[in-house]
């Protein structure tokens, strides 16, 4: 690992857990640095030990996402599997962030894709990346879809992925009240596990 490398591990540490600052650092590399740079970059933080620098990394990789397949397929198999739950917080925003920068209705085919993925966190990625949905373009306008997609989920095998879901649903709940009971009534109560979900829910109804 070359010097620069060693240093952005050390001052990505000293953030402590603060998305915010390493959002930021990734963002001032991107401006100040080609593409190419920073995806190496990227690679390189990613193999350290340090959690902040494989968040950074993941974030730093991230916005390159929407101009590379390759970038966005590194954060679909290779930053899915990592275990630092920092760093899969910084997963899901990293998709949201691809979402934004080619637009959430393009982004449509991709998001029903990672939702699919066998990857639990992978469809996390989604599920908790743009909350709340429907305070995202697109969604905003169409609110009956991020209900539909997130309904989809509530029998998932990941307990994860459900909490996910259920909190993301009571958020929308918020504004959309008699749409999302339009969709809970739907459910299959008698599964307990649907019901998890439900209960996460129908918190605000």
């Amino acid at each position: 690992m070359n010097p620069d490398s060693q240093q952005l591990i050390e001052q990505a540490s000293n953030t402590g857990d603060h998305f915010t600052e390493l959002r930021r650092m990734a963002e001032d590399l991107c401006s100040n640095n080609p593409s190419n740079a920073t995806m190496r970059i990227g690679h390189q933080l990613f193999a350290s030990e340090v959690h902040q620098a494989r968040s950074l990394a993941t974030y730093l990789i991230g916005l390159n996402s929407a101009e590379s397949k390759q970038c966005l397929n590194f954060l679909r198999t290779r930053v899915c599997k990592d275990k630092d739950w920092h760093v899969q917080e910084i997963l899901a925003q990293s998709f949201d962030r691809y979402c934004s920068d080619v637009g959430y209705k393009e982004a449509l085919p991709m998001i029903k894709d990672w939702l699919s993925d066998s990857n639990p966190n992978v469809r996390r990625a989604v599920t908790e990346g743009l909350r709340i949905w429907t305070s995202r373009p697109y969604f905003k306008e169409h609110p009956i879809i991020a209900i539909r997609l997130l309904g989809n989920l509530r029998s998932d095998e990941s307990e994860y992925v459900r909490k996910s879901v259920g909190n993301a649903l009571r958020d929308i709940s918020r504004k959309h009240k008699d749409l999302i009971r339009a969709e809970l009534i739907k459910w299959n109560l008698n599964d307990q596990v649907i019901m998890q979900t439900y209960k996460l829910a129908c918190k605000f109804l």
